[in-house]
């Protein structure tokens, strides 16, 4: 079963809409990589007979593409070096 495309695809939309529920950039790493994935075993070739052929092996290649997308998710939305936020007044001072 995860060796389907359409599988790794519900569970890039799936991710996504959870994404738009709850946004924090967490969830649409794990999207992109679901949805490499997908795409991989839809046009693969020879790769997509490798990947699904290996269950572990499915799993790390989406851990790692997985990754990735989240890191450089947060190195293009996230808090940059250095940054913080600060408060100089309180909203409840009159």
């Amino acid at each position: 079963m995860w060796a389907a495309w359409w599988v790794w695809g519900a569970v890039a939309v799936v991710l996504a809409i959870g994404e738009v529920l709850l946004p924090a950039f967490v969830l649409l790493g794990f999207a992109l990589g679901a949805a490499v994935v997908a795409a991989l075993l839809l046009f693969g070739g020879p790769v997509a007979v490798w990947l699904a052929g290996s269950l572990p092996l499915l799993f790390l290649v989406f851990a790692v593409i997985s990754l990735v997308c989240w890191l450089a998710l947060r190195r293009w939305v996230g808090v940059y070096r250095g940054q913080v936020k600060s408060f100089d007044h309180d909203i409840n001072d009159t």
